[in-house]
Formats: C-alpha cells, structure tokens, sequence
C-alpha cells in the first residue's frame, strides 16, 4: 500500500489549506480519525429557570450536581445527572428567542431517553400533568417510542429498550 501521507510535498499541504476540496482530500490521508467517546452533555437554554428546572427535577428525575448564579450575565447553570451520569446543562438568559420546533427545522431536532416500558412512563407523566404523545413503533426496530415536551417546548423521546 502507498503511503500518500509521503507524497504530499510541505509546499503543496499549505496550498491546500486554503482550498477546501483539494485540502479534504489530502487530509484525509494524514490525520488521525477524531476519537470521540460519549456525549458529555446537553445545553439547554429556557425561558423560565424555576418551571425549567422543577420540570427536569420533579417530573423527569434528575438530580442536580451544581447551581451556579453568573451574577454577570445575570444567568443561571444548573448541572443535571441521571443515574449519576451528567447530562444536561440548562441555562437561563434573559429574554431567550423562542426555539422552532414545528415545523421541524434545521439544527438539533429532540433529546431521547431510554425507558424499560413505554406505557409505564407514560401513565407516570400523567400522573404529573403531562400528555405524550400515541405510542409509535419504530418502523425499523420494533422498538416502542413516544414524544412530549418539556416547558419551551423542547421534543424529549422516550424510547423503550
């Protein structure tokens, strides 16, 4: 096999940055793949930091590891852990644009979580005031799934594993 790392001459690497397509193609040959190894966490940003913050603690389960008020930016970061895995970071702004979620636009499109039994969470919703979804079956594992939304209208998934 040709090392086509070896080809490339010094000059010709630096012309290439500043061209995207003849750069993609060499680089490919002489970088690393990136070696990614998990999600770390989800920042969201809500319009009401109290209803937000209930809504991830009290009705979903999380618990929190760190509240810090960032008196500059007149802000909030809240770090929420699910079965002692850090997952979201939700912040507070003041007056945060709304997010589009219908029509489904570009850009980050829901969170999903893993549940045993679909019906089961969905009855515990209920039971706190919140009304997902029919129950859907994914067409491609059979797998159950549902969505409903969280106070700024985030889609959050539960899927059934």
């Amino acid at each position: 096999m040709v090392d086509l790392a070896v080809d490339v001459q010094e000059e010709d690497f630096y012309q290439d940055l500043t061209c995207g397509p003849i750069f993609g193609n060499i680089f490919k040959y002489i970088s690393p793949m990136l070696q990614l190894q998990a999600v770390h966490h989800i920042a969201i940003i809500c319009s009401d930091y109290e209803r937000s913050k209930r809504f991830y603690t009290e009705i979903l389960g999380f618990t929190i590891d760190r509240e810090v008020y960032r008196e500059a930016r007149n802000s909030y970061k809240l770090d929420l852990s699910l079965n002692g895995q850090y997952i979201i970071e939700l912040f507070s702004f003041p007056s945060p644009p709304a997010r589009v979620s219908r029509p489904e636009a570009c850009g980050l499109r829901h969170i999903a979580f893993i549940v045993a039994n679909v019906e089961e969470s969905i009855a515990a919703l209920h039971v706190k005031g919140i009304h997902p979804e029919p129950v859907r079956v994914d067409e491609f594992t059979g797998k159950k799934f549902t969505f409903f939304a969280d106070p700024d209208d985030l889609p959050i998934e539960l899927y059934e594993i």
